[in-house]
């Protein structure tokens, strides 16, 4: 997975030698100026112990610091503080501890749900999700996105600030901070709620606010993505995410990988799969220019393009023109490359890899996993459980296109030897003829793959795998990689590759190669998996696909 790395800040700290250096800056440029330098800025280990100066402290305020002396120094004064805990205590506190806010989570998910913290006094922050008036009591369902129950929330007349409910302020979508007792539920929903003592809004939600407790279409919900996760259906799949992520690095930490940050932009075309496409802000949007895009681009008054009003910036990705339900123009992909592995070292990782994030969000998300299984797929929990549990099929893709010859169902897509399987042929395998079971398809034909994977002694097929699961279809592919040096030379000369471009991928196979392999894992479709979300711009916050970046 990737990670943004950002380059660390530079704090401005006052050592001595660059002290000495800051004063005498001052003095070059009005020599009359000459400031007695207290002796405690130039001996910081003079310093009282009560106030260390750790090398990347925030503890004081650098920037006041500054002012006052420069100020000082401009005015011809001399200053009056003779210690920096002077300083601190005339202009700056100290930074207080982090600490973790305690959230639903951390209240209703124990074991006893909640049960051991009855009589606890508590404070709770969320968004108010649905909101009952009654006579002499108001119920108020709140949540905090840390998991999928809400707190009931039980507010009489007497508590502060119900004239803010009383009075419509609080309505479903505001966000709130609410304080109260944990009291055993009279309900069967929860088995604790909070009554509460105090409330206080802290922001106040438009009555326009989209997502009320009617139920809506998903469709509807990716018009309105920077929402949606507020809705149980999404805030699940964070959560989910989150959990696969998490177990992604767990496992590949664990296992002695290295994470790596590769780039996104590239020359390279490696499985021949690159398209070019446009990001533009020059074609407008209006039903008028539908017909004729091109018309909508600004021109100079000669009929060229009016280049002033274009902006780029990066990155640029490889895609192509589709709108399924299982492709999105911009995806996260899981890459790892194993050193000093063939083909059957590839197969047992990808299986080791998929087992451990699957039994990962079984074990650790089962409030969302139970609610995927209730709500969107039935079965989904005994589906993942045989993931985990059942040894994985491997066959040849001979032996697949025999299968497939064999059977009587008929397909939309055509099957014989040499061709790429489709999505129809994965999901018969895996979910008709092995029962639900992955199944992993080895030795493709080498027509069809990408030129670096290593070649078979049969000179038809390469050491390349496709792992398919049900209703995904084909979520790992992978292939031993070609570590001969001669083999992957003939194989360029043969696609009229230009082998320059590939100069350091050949240097690899030059100097010291090994045998390696790896695969790639669409992220999205690893989602999609574990959740039953059947569409694929709904297992990612923010979906990107083409005619589709409103966000």
């Amino acid at each position: 997975m990737a990670v943004a790395a950002l380059a660390p800040a530079t704090p401005f700290r006052l050592r001595r030698c660059s002290t000495l250096r800051f004063f005498s800056s001052y003095t070059k440029s009005n020599p009359t100026i000459r400031p007695k330098i207290p002796q405690t800025l130039l001996k910081p280990h003079a310093l009282p112990p009560k106030f260390p100066l750790p090398p990347h402290s925030s503890q004081h305020n650098p920037r006041s610091f500054c002012t006052v002396i420069s100020g000082a120094l401009r005015s011809g004064e001399k200053t009056k503080l003779e210690s920096v805990e002077d300083l601190r205590g005339e202009m700056g506190d100290r930074v207080g501890p982090f600490r973790k806010k305690l959230k639903i989570v951390d209240i209703k998910g124990g074991p006893d749900e909640g049960l051991d913290r009855v009589g606890q006094t508590l404070v709770v922050m969320g968004w108010v999700r649905t909101l009952r008036a009654q006579s002499s009591v108001t119920f108020m369902e709140v949540n905090d996105g840390s998991c999928l129950s809400n707190m009931q929330c039980v507010m009489g007349m007497e508590a502060e600030g119900y004239d803010q409910v009383e009075s419509g302020l609080v309505a479903t979508g505001a966000s709130i901070w609410v304080q109260g007792t944990v009291v055993k539920s009279q309900g069967s929903k929860q088995k604790v709620e909070l009554k509460v003592n105090k409330i206080i809004m802290v922001g106040k939600s438009d009555p326009s606010y989209p997502i009320q407790k009617k139920r809506v279409s998903r469709e509807f919900l990716r018009t309105k993505a920077h929402l949606r996760p507020r809705t149980n259906t999404f805030g699940a799949v964070a959560r989910v995410r989150n959990a696969l992520a998490y177990a992604t690095h767990k496992f590949f930490q664990e296992n002695g990988f290295v994470w790596v940050s590769s780039p996104i932009i590239t020359a390279s075309d490696c499985e021949g799969a690159g398209e070019q496409f446009c990001v533009t802000t020059l074609i407008p949007g209006s039903q008028e220019a539908v017909d004729s895009l091109v018309d909508g681009i600004p021109k100079t008054k000669e009929g060229l393009i009016d280049w002033s009003q274009v902006y780029t910036f990066g990155p640029t990705f490889r895609a192509e023109n589709s709108n399924t339900s299982r492709h999105l123009a911009e995806f996260w992909m899981i890459e790892p490359e194993l050193a000093f592995a063939d083909l059957n070292d590839d197969m047992a990782c990808a299986t080791a890899y998929l087992q451990y994030v699957v039994r990962h969000i079984l074990e650790n998300c089962k409030e969302d996993m139970d609610f995927f299984n209730n709500w969107i797929e039935k079965g989904i929990i005994d589906r993942l459980s045989d993931v985990v549990e059942k040894d994985f099929i491997q066959l040849t893709y001979t032996d697949a296109i025999e299968l497939l010859l064999k059977t009587n169902k008929k397909f939309e897509f055509p099957v014989k030897w040499g061709c790429d399987l489709q999505s129809e042929h994965e999901r018969y395998i895996t979910e008709e003829a092995f029962g639900g079971c992955p199944v992993i398809i080895r030795d493709y034909p080498k027509e069809i793959k990408a030129f670096y994977m290593r070649q078979n002694d049969d000179g038809k097929t390469v050491a390349a795998m496709d792992m398919l699961v049900p209703r995904v279809g084909e979520l790992i592919g992978g292939s031993q990689r070609e570590e001969r040096l001669e083999y992957l030379e003939d194989r360029l000369d043969n696609l009229k590759l230009n082998k320059d471009s590939y100069w350091w991928y050949l240097d690899l196979r030059r100097y010291g190669s090994v045998p390696h392999a790896g695969f790639g894992l669409g992220f999205e479709r690893l989602v999609q998996f574990a959740t039953g979300i059947e569409n694929i711009r709904d297992a990612i916050p923010f979906p990107r696909a083409p005619g589709s970046a409103e966000f």
